[in-house]
């Protein structure tokens, strides 16, 4: 059992490693050299320029600026200058409230923390319980046991302390989360109101269009709307499977990269050519001129990028029943979004259709008929990856019984009881083991839900996100709690009776706050500390800049950071919160590690979204309900915990005023849901309206149309020159009119005359063709 000269000896390690951290960070960051890895969303946004642009050699590398080392730590509050309005600006709503999930933690949590130690702490720690146990059951404990739950008497009034605090610390929180969610709501709708104008306000996505054989999937397209949305609808772009071609464009891209590269090289040195070798990676195969060699296999790539972009285009088979349909105004998009089309609820489903960057092009190709069959399977995959994680779990539980590793490898005994050691296994050891086998996962999940057919990047990092809580609460919690108490305490079993081991599962059950501890320290405060290093970036961008980078956008690509990792960081944030309101009533010794990790992740990231992470989309905050939900479970499972906790302390006269904690927890869930979820799921009418009146009243003459034209095309069909003919002449689209292409024979129910077979439409009322005439 770890004791309190176990985590000081973790705490002081880890304090020192963050130390460590934030000190180089704050030399590193003012070396020139590597001003574009600590500053890179400021010259995406072409804010910033190199400092190794200009002046001598050593000043492009070195920061000789004596004073600006005195102000090492001058970025602290820097970080916390930008007022949130600027800083929405500045990188978006998704940003800015990921920030407030750690604001969250410390609002929920600073006042947790004073009442329990200075109620709770008192009133365990003023008992001999587990004194007592071990020395009659030998049972197990350290010194930090003694400030838990497990210290209090069988049977003791003292814990109707406990039911009170637990009902104040459930009271205080909903009142925090209902007061965020209400916040961030008010968020959302006013970002999405002052928002500028972008393609998907106006877009829904399609999907299951049913098939007819007498009409192309964007001629169904085309006539359904015309016929049920006639005022409204304005142009479509159906889905294409561009996958290969996708493939061979980007392909394309490398090869012009490399060409780029040799024609600058052979431009400063002509004596010689470039030669290089056309096996793997260029270092095996004929050597040839890098020129030649380069261009014939550009002009080799257009050739089969040509062929496949025509194939795409004419075969119906690459054709999706699928397509993304644009209206006139956000009114009508609104309507269309969030109403049922048709009579038979699975064919014409709508949903909103996600901003262009957002849009997760490789699985628009997968037919809607297979989604539930893959995820089907993601769920199978996803059950036994987690039940046979419990493996590499139970060797990290392992680790922190010093007992078993002694009984199983003798041979180390000598070495595992030098003190210095020991504290070291069971203080730091347990939790870095943890976090390495936590490295992988998020990669995995990730592919999951990629397999899973979800259509945007950000739904597909909030399925990964769900994912990874789950497995934390499983694995990291669940079996660290239960499995890892059970084989601690099973020799004590095994000498007792049988109505004596359930009152030793409850003494036991909080002693596993140890181990939480010690991963706190490892991956809440070093781990944070260390992202704010970014030491891998730093050596990857430096590799790469030496090695690989050719060209200005090589370059660009190499110091790009990417999002803030939603689908990582916001699970591990959920952890914190399960501990905290978990161990709140039962181990409160717990919650300033958790304060800790609150207020230095806030500051770090913080500071990592002005200054590094390029948010690839922007889903106005549309997570917020997963946060609130993932807040909510934890609470209900640690009002059950501790309900069952004091079934085994001779506490069962409390249940009855413990039932009614989860029960209202549950109805305030249901409270936040039915009052703040619609501004999350849903685009008020009223909102639309408002917007789209502001919009007219303000740009009477905006060419909506060829603005969206072209917004949804696949962006193998762009490049530049395709962005140049987007701009098609007003005149030339007027032209078209409003027609219904259709090449059915029965058309009672199109209001007007289609282009292509207009002369056999002998259905049509007079009234319509009376509106035709000038």
């Amino acid at each position: 059992m770890a004791t309190f000269g176990d985590i000081g000896l973790a705490a002081g390690i880890n304090i020192l490693s963050a130390l460590v951290f934030l000190i180089a960070f704050a030399i590193l960051r003012l070396q020139p050299f590597n001003d574009r890895v600590y500053f890179p969303k400021w010259y995406l946004k072409g804010l910033r320029e190199s400092p190794t642009h200009s002046g001598a050699f050593v000043k492009k590398i070195v920061n000789l600026d004596w004073r600006s080392y005195i102000r090492f730590l001058k970025w602290v509050p820097d970080a916390m200058k930008m007022p949130e309005p600027e800083l929405i600006d500045h990188a978006g709503l998704d940003s800015a409230v990921y920030l407030r999930i750690y604001l969250l933690g410390l609002k929920i949590f600073v006042p947790v923390t004073l009442l329990a130690w200075a109620i709770l702490v008192p009133v365990n720690w003023t008992n001999n319980t587990l004194e007592k146990a071990n020395a009659t059951n030998k049972l197990q404990y350290s010194d930090i046991d003694k400030l838990s739950i497990s210290n209090i008497p069988f049977g003791s009034n003292r814990f109707w302390t406990h039911i009170v605090m637990a009902y104040a610390f459930t009271i205080w929180a909903c009142y925090i989360l209902r007061k965020e969610y209400a916040t961030v709501s008010a968020m959302r709708l006013h970002f999405i109101a002052s928002e500028r104008r972008r393609p998907d306000q106006f877009t829904v996505l399609v999907k299951n269009v049913p098939p007819d054989p007498n009409e192309s999937v964007s001629e169904s397209v085309e006539h359904f709307f015309l016929v049920n949305h006639p005022d409204h609808y304005l142009t479509h772009q159906v889905v294409c499977n561009a996958n290969k071609l996708a493939k061979l464009v980007e392909e394309k891209k490398k090869k012009q990269n490399w060409l780029d590269y040799y024609q600058l090289k052979y431009s400063r040195n002509q004596s010689k050519r470039p030669m290089a070798k056309t096996g793997f990676l260029g270092l095996f195969g004929e050597k040839v001129d890098a020129i030649e060699y380069q261009t014939a296999e550009i002009e080799r790539l257009s050739k089969e990028i040509a062929e496949e972009s025509d194939r795409v285009k004419q075969d119906p088979k690459s054709i999706m029943p699928a397509a993304f349909v644009s209206f006139k105004t956000r009114w009508a998009a609104a309507v269309c979004a969030q109403t049922q089309q048709s009579r038979n609820p699975v064919v014409w489903l709508t949903e909103w259709a996600p901003e262009p960057r957002d849009v997760y092009w490789d699985n628009l190709a997968i037919p809607y008929v297979s989604l539930t069959i893959r995820r089907l399977i993601a769920n199978v995959a996803f059950f036994f990856f987690t039940f046979f994680f419990v493996i590499p779990m139970t060797f990290v539980q392992s680790l922190a019984n010093i007992e078993d590793i002694e009984k199983y490898a003798p041979f180390l005994k000598p070495i595992i009881e030098v003190p210095f050691i020991k504290s070291f296994i069971q203080g730091f050891l347990t939790g870095l083991a943890l976090k390495i086998f936590l490295i992988v996962l998020p990669s995995i999940l990730m592919t999951m839900s990629k397999f899973e057919g979800f259509l945007s990047i950000s739904s597909l990092e909030r399925r990964a996100a769900t994912r990874y809580y789950m497995f934390n609460f499983v694995n990291v919690f669940l079996v660290s709690v239960i499995a890892g108490t059970a084989l601690q305490q099973l020799k004590s079993f095994l000498h007792q009776s049988a109505n004596a081991i359930p009152r030793t599962i409850g003494v036991a059950i909080p002693m596993k706050a140890t181990f939480f501890i010690t991963y706190i320290m490892v991956d809440g405060w070093a781990g944070v500390a260390g992202e704010i290093l970014r030491l891998k970036p730093l050596i990857i961008f430096h590799l790469k800049n030496f090695f690989l980078v050719k060209t200005e956008k090589d370059r660009e690509e190499a110091m790009d950071p990417g999002s803030v990792g939603f689908n990582t960081g916001e699970p591990q944030i959920q952890l914190y919160f399960l501990l905290g309101l978990v161990y709140a009533v039962v181990t409160p010794v717990l919650l300033p590690f958790i304060l800790v990790f609150f207020a230095l992740a806030y500051v770090v990231f913080r500071h990592q979204i002005i200054n590094v992470y390029n948010q690839e989309y922007e889903s106005a905050a549309a997570f917020w309900p997963d946060v609130h939900g993932r807040i909510i479970s934890a609470m209900v499972f640690s009002q059950l915990i501790l309900m069952g906790l004091m079934s085994t302390k001779g506490a069962a006269d409390t249940t009855p005023f413990l039932i009614a904690l989860p029960i209202l927890t549950i109805y305030f869930h249901k409270f936040c849901k039915g009052r703040y979820e619609p501004a999350f799921v849903r685009y008020p009418l009223q909102e639309a309206m408002m917007k789209d009146t502001l919009e007219h009243a303000r740009e009477p003459n905006f060419y909506l149309k060829g603005y969206l034209l072209n917004a949804y095309t696949h962006p193998v069909f762009k490049n530049d020159e395709d962005e140049d003919e987007d701009d098609i002449s007003h005149e030339k689209l007027e032209q078209e009119g409003v027609l219904v292409p259709t090449k059915r024979q029965s058309r009672r129910n199109t209001p007007v005359p289609s282009k292509i077979s207009g002369g056999s439409s002998p259905s049509l009322p007079d009234v319509v063709e009376e509106n035709l005439l000038p």
